[in-house]
């Protein structure tokens, strides 16, 4: 969606569903307003996200189509995309009173009694067993009062938020949705003298419903475990003295206390002690990290050792475990075609079946001889009963809604049911090299003297060489000389673009650079092609040998390459600023497939477009570190940053955000992704394949109104417990 100026995306909270039916009802509710661009709602973060025009709806506009509908909603106080919305909500979520609706069940506010409701079950069992045995006692006379007395009343507590429902969606021109066809179906059912049928319709709907309710929640709270990770209050210093506030309340430069076994509530910078600190929260990393005076740590660590005093250096809203809470919070916006043509099918289908069964219910008495139309409209009845879509429509966003939170809990963020559908199809991965295959960090590998210099002499004149220079491969240059260094004694001192350095040291002309140096300045020498990074040194024109830097490949970089061809990646391509040597030979120590070297920011943005114009079929991923691959990140078909902790540029742009430095992640970024699609695909497979057996068993009279029920029923739950699987 291209955002126009004009207008304004908004996030509410809506009580009261209880089942994915009821989002879609909202959904084609609000479509139909005039100037509503697009609406996505979450049944599982009872979230409603609108994108609107402000000059053609107005927010009350959309809030009144809402509540017509039976729900009620809340906006967070701060709107439009700001960071700090959700904590507004999450606040007001628990105190919020009970909002009796009129959908249905009045537990959709997460908080129905459980105990009132099992009572209610038993009680319609019991009345449902006793009245049938009265109703065997008494079968001569069918039609006894004292079986209407048992079953009326039985049927009344089971079905009454049922019938309730239905009545008040008629009035308000919402027909087809489960509570008109469950009234349809058991009010037919004891039209024509069905009771116990009747009665256990609504009872194993009902029970169903409370299943649905359960595991919902249960989803619902998984995801709040996983968003656990929030501080709940920060230690402020002020004036000596210890106070505990909100988070929110804390600003930049303030100065807090995190004692040993709390949770880090902001980031900031360390201003005294030293400790470790458990990072899994936010990386999925299980080995606890040493932090020491000077270093930025986190909001949502947890500190482990030691007593530690922070300089606050972000507001709560901006640190980086409020993007990330935000980000899985907001996972379920962006949904997947899946999601999406389930919706659109549950839309038309319910109603085709209200059309076949009434079709079923009036013609074959007319066309078939001996066929009564009591025993049709008994088939028609089972057809409705199999036409609620619940089971189905609710599995499917609970299984990406799975797959999302089962990334996140590993440190790997997806940022939409979407962009998991397309991990499925990833047939190229691109890899950034300095940083994501490599640490990005230079280390002195050796020193190769020539006519008679030393080792010590050679990196004593290099390390003076480059004093000045902050280049990574200087500061490498000079953390392996380990000494201070005299600038006294360097004079003359010149930077040659391209080549590299002349200056003077102790009255001795030093060159320090690479090969092209050498020719440019014809210094007769016997080595040229060195794989690395190399400087080569010079002293009064005489070749003194070169030093060799090198870096290092990450530990799990060549199983990463590994993980991803057992995944079903075809290509794995490399891209780097590096010179080819370099790049040839990290790329055979890793065993990619093809590199590209000596690429600038903008070459890389090519090199990804000829890609994707290369490969049809699959998906191309970039893999970045996230400062400066933006451009590249937003241009893959999925962007990935990598060692994304506190790189903001990172947590924005990409699709995928993995929060650790691991290269491994981006298999198991696309496993996970592979295991929620055959969930999805098996629910979808499973629901539709019962429910048109029933169809079929059912126009033939095979199937009576118990086993559609359980059937419809047995459908929902089974597709939901498969839905949770990928949680685990």
């Amino acid at each position: 969606m291209t955002q126009t100026p004009s207008l304004k995306t908004q996030q509410m909270q809506v009580k009261g569903m209880d089942c994915a039916s009821c989002a879609a009802k909202i959904e084609t509710a609000l479509e139909k307003l005039v100037g509503v661009v697009e609406v996505s709602v979450s049944v599982a973060t009872e979230r409603l996200t609108i994108s609107y025009n402000p000059q053609q709806v107005t927010e009350a506009d959309i809030k009144n189509r809402v509540v017509s509908l039976g729900y009620t909603i809340t906006t967070p106080t701060s709107q439009t995309h700001d960071h700090n919305h959700k904590h507004d909500y999450k606040h007001n979520h628990d105190h919020d009173h009970h909002h009796d609706h009129d959908h249905g069940h009045s537990h959709g506010d997460g908080k129905f009694n459980l105990k009132a409701e099992i009572f209610g079950v038993v009680l319609v069992i019991a009345l449902l067993a006793g009245g049938m045995i009265f109703q065997k006692a008494l079968h001569e006379t069918p039609y006894s009062i004292g079986e209407y007395a048992v079953f009326i009343p039985a049927y009344l507590l089971s079905g009454w938020t049922v019938l309730k429902a239905a009545g008040r969606n008629i009035l308000k021109g919402q027909v087809f949705d489960e509570n008109f066809l469950m009234t349809i179906a058991t009010v037919g059912a004891i039209a024509i003298h069905q009771l116990p049928e009747a009665v256990a319709v609504m009872l194993f709907y009902r029970i169903g419903e409370l299943f649905q309710e359960y595991s919902v929640n249960r989803s619902r709270r998984s995801i709040k475990s996983l968003l656990e990770v929030r501080p709940d209050s920060a230690n402020l210093k002020v004036n000596g003295s210890i106070k505990a506030v909100s988070p929110e309340a804390v600003r930049v430069g303030d100065m807090i206390l995190v004692k040993p076994g709390e949770k880090i509530p902001l980031d900031g910078e360390i201003l005294e002690g030293m400790s470790q600190v458990d990072t899994s929260a936010l990386t999925g990393e299980s080995v606890p990290r040493i932090v020491k005076i000077g270093e930025t740590v986190l909001a949502g660590m947890i500190n482990q050792t030691g007593v530690l005093t922070l300089r606050v250096t972000k507001l709560f809203g901006e640190s980086s475990i409020a993007k990330i809470l935000d980000l899985v919070e907001n996972a379920t916006n962006k949904k997947a075609q899946t999601e999406k043509f389930i919706t659109r099918f549950a839309r038309y289908y319910t109603p085709v079946v209200v059309i076949v069964s009434l079709l079923v219910a009036l013609l074959p008495p007319l066309f078939i001889a001996g066929a009564t139309h009591e025993q049709w409209v008994y088939r028609a009845l089972i057809l409705l009963v199999i036409s609620c879509p619940c089971g189905l429509v609710i599995s499917i966003p609970l299984g990406y809604f799975g797959g999302i939170g089962g990334a996140a809990k590993q440190g790997i963020l997806v940022k939409g049911s979407i962009f998991l559908d397309a991990l499925t199809n990833v047939k190229t991965v691109v890899f950034d090299k300095t940083g994501t295959l490599t640490q990005g960090v230079f280390k002195v590998t050796q020193i190769v003297t020539k006519n008679g210099f030393s080792e010590s002499q050679l990196l004593t004149l290099a390390a003076k060489v480059e004093s000045h220079s902050t280049h990574p491969i200087a500061v490498s240059i000079r953390e392996a000389y380990h000494q201070s260094i005299d600038d006294t004694d360097v004079t003359d001192y010149e930077e040659i673009a391209g080549h590299g350095i002349r200056a003077k040291v102790n009255s001795q002309i030093v060159l320090a650079g690479n090969d092209r140096l050498l020719h440019r300045e014809h210094i007769d020498h016997d080595t040229c092609n060195v794989e690395g990074t190399v400087v080569h040194l010079a002293v009064d024109q005489r070749y003194a040998g070169y030093i060799l830097i090198a870096d290092q490949i990450k530990d799990d970089a060549t199983q990463a390459i590994h993980d991803l061809k057992r995944v079903g990646v075809e290509r794995t391509v490399m891209l780097t600023g590096d010179n080819k040597m370099v790049a040839q030979s990290v790329a055979h120590q890793l065993g990619v497939d093809s590199y590209l070297a000596e690429l600038l920011p903008e070459g890389k943005v090519q090199a990804i477009e000829q890609l994707l114009s290369r490969t049809d079929k699959g998906k191309v991923v970039f893999v970045g570190d996230g400062i400066n691959d933006a451009p590249v990140i937003a241009r893959a078909d999925i962007g990935m940053a990598m060692g994304a902790l506190g790189s903001d540029a990172a947590i924005e742009t990409a699709d995928v955000v993995i929060m650790t430095d691991a290269p491994s992640k981006v298999a198991q970024a696309i496993q996970v992704a592979k295991k929620t699609r055959k969930v999805v695909v098996q629910n979808i497979v499973l629901a539709m394949g019962i429910k048109g057996l029933f169809i079929i068993l059912g126009i033939f009279g095979v199937a009576t109104l118990w086993e559609a029920v359980f059937a419809d029923v047995g459908v929902a739950l089974l597709a939901i417990l498969n839905a949770t699987r990928v949680l685990k």
